[in-house]
This record gives C-alpha cells, structure tokens and sequence, in this order.
C-alpha cells in the first residue's frame, strides 16, 4: 500500500530533518532539492526513501553536517575536492559548479571529489548543466554490492552514469542509469512489495541465478549491467569499474570493495584506502565545439528522428529522459506516492526530531 503526499508536504518535512541534523538553512535546502528530485522524476529508491539512512549516517558520525568542502587541487580545467564528510547532495553541487565554472573559463571542466557520501540520483548533478548551454556528467562510486563477472565477491557499487544533452526545442536528453541491471533501490522496493526480483539481477553467495530480492543479506550480490556473461555482463563491469575508478582512484576516495557502505550498521573497511565515496563530475560548454544554436538544433532534429523511428506494434520509441520528464510533472501537479514501509520510517523520524508528519 502507499499513501499520495504532496511535492511541498514532503519538500517541508524533509527540510526540517536536514535542519534538525545540523545543517545550514542553505544546506539543508539543497539537499531537500536534490534528494527529492529523485522522488519527482520517479526514481523512488534513491528519494525520502533513503532520508533515514542520511540520518542513521549522521547519527553513526559518518556524515558531517557543516562540513568545509573545498578544493586541494587544481589546474585550469580540473579540480580535486575534498567533501569533509559532507551530504553527497550537497557536496556533488559544489562540485559540478566548480566544473561549470571552469568550462566557462577554458571549454570544460572535470572535477574529482573525494570524502563524500550518497549523492541521491546522479541526473540531477548533470542536468545543472543544461541551463547553461552545457553538457553535463556524472557519475559515482557505491557501496560495494556488485560482484564482477565470473566472481561471487562483492566488489563495486551500483556506480551510475548520467549525461545531460542540451536541445533547443525538443526536451533535454538525458541518460541516467546504474551499472548494473537494477540498482539496489529496486530491490528495497521489492523487499516492501513482497515481490520477487527477475532473474538477471542478483546471484547467491555462490554464484547462482536468484530472484530472492533478501538475496544481498545473505552474502549474494548484485550483477553488472547484462546480468551474465553471454548477456555482456563484462560490458557493465567495465562500465562499473571506469566509474569507480574516475570518482574514487582518480580522487583519493575509497575504491572497490574499501567503498563505505550506505547502511550505518555495516563497519566501515579496516584498512581504508583513501577518504569516503568519490565522485566525478564535466561540464563541456557547447560552443567550445561549435555554435550554440546550430548543435541544439541538431539535438532536436536528432530527438525528434529517434522519437519517429517504426516502433514495434504497442510500443513507442522514447529518448533518455522522457519517461522521468513526465513523471516529474505528474508528481508536482498530483503528489507523490510513498509506500507504508517508508511512511513509517518518516514518521519514526518525526517523533526523533519532535516533528509533525
């Protein structure tokens, strides 16, 4: 069962949470913004869904709530930050306007992040960029629940990709999805449903073929992108471990398997091998490549070409960031739809911080 609430119900209560922890009115505003746009997009597992693990994190001292976030290296066109521990929604905005910021200077800008957290869904990082005739990316590490094809260890996160196009008329494109065949969030949502999971995303501690959605609780793991090796599961570990690689070795974060866990109750690795989770973070102004006008123009005759190819019968053919685009302008107008499971986490919430949901 799930309960309708209402974008500004939800935008208000989540706000105060982020306040009660500490954190800055500014801070805490944006991290509302950005933790919620996943819930208007329709990404519910990385929304309020995830707000009790943000403060089970702070609670375990693992999230920082004023954290001094800062650069400790740079050049013209790249930079490395170290996020002090901050909330990954704020500490990846940081970033992506240091990125900006520099592809206005030079053309693009590429920033590494280090000691950060969870950074909610990794479009809304990217798609900062479309406002400014820019294109944007990013991407980052996860807690360590994906094992590489052929293994049974757990050894690279969920790690997402977003890229954000921008067009003139037509709608943005933009791709936002997780390394592998279902993030961990679709598995939460189907542990509330009491459902099973389709084979392809999970194996067991053995290696096997699951559809137990509890399988990760007992020593299984998540599958690349493809699902097995004849599915091109290698295709989505190497997609997996070039992100890790670009936000946490290329950062100093933790990599791998060294990746801090979401869940405050797991420990952290004995042996760290660099400062919380990574992230990496571009931005490429447009016309450091040709005019603005003539490649938006381009986009929307490319869009809108794609969206006319001969569908198969009772399908149609969609662009990267239609289904989302839609669901976000429903949720505004007609709330969002939140599951007893989460309502109760809220409202558990709301009794620790003497709140009124």
């Amino acid at each position: 069962m799930e309960t309708i609430y209402s974008y500004h119900h939800l935008r208000e209560f989540t706000h105060e949470v982020f306040i009660r922890m500490g954190c800055s009115l500014d801070h805490a505003t944006l991290a509302t913004e950005v933790l919620l746009s996943a819930d208007l997009r329709g990404i519910d597992s990385h929304g309020i869904a995830r707000l009790s693990g943000y403060v089970r994190l702070w609670e375990a001292k693992r999230i920082n709530a004023k954290p001094d976030i800062k650069i400790v290296h740079e050049t013209p066109s790249t930079a490395v930050i170290d996020g002090d521990g901050g909330l990954g929604l704020v500490v990846a905005p940081f970033a992506m306007e240091v990125a900006m910021k520099k592809a206005a200077e030079v053309g693009t800008g590429w920033v590494s992040v280090k000691n950060s957290n969870h950074f909610g869904i990794a479009g809304y990082h990217a798609m900062m960029a479309l406002d400014r005739d820019m294109i944007g990316m990013a991407m980052t590490n996860a807690s360590p629940l994906v094992a590489p094809t052929f293994a049974t260890e757990r050894m690279l996160g969920t790690n997402p990709i977003a890229v954000a196009i921008p067009a003139k008329e037509q709608p943005a494109f933009v791709a936002d999805f997780a390394t592998t065949t279902a993030a961990n969030g679709k598995l939460e949502i189907l542990q509330r449903k009491g459902e099973e999971a389709p084979v392809g995303w999970i194996q067991d501690k053995n290696g096997n073929p699951s559809t137990d959605p509890h399988e990760l609780k007992s020593g299984g793991a998540l599958l690349p992108l493809g699902g097995d090796r004849e599915h091109g599961s290698h295709k989505g570990y190497c997609l997996g471990a070039i992100v890790d690689i670009f936000s946490a070795v290329l950062s100093g974060a933790n990599y791998g398997p060294w990746a801090p866990p979401f869940v405050s109750f797991l420990p952290l690795a004995p042996d760290p091998v660099g400062e919380g989770l990574g992230h990496f973070l571009g931005a490429m102004r447009v016309d450091a490549f040709r005019p603005a006008d003539e490649f938006k123009a381009n986009m929307d005759t490319w869009i809108s070409r794609f969206r006319a190819a001969k569908a198969v019968p009772g399908k149609e053919v969609l662009i990267p960031g239609d289904p989302e685009r839609e669901t976000y302008h429903r949720r505004l107008e007609d709330g969002i739809p939140v599951v007893d499971s989460v309502v109760k986490d809220l409202q558990e919430l709301a009794v620790k911080f003497d709140l009124n949901f």
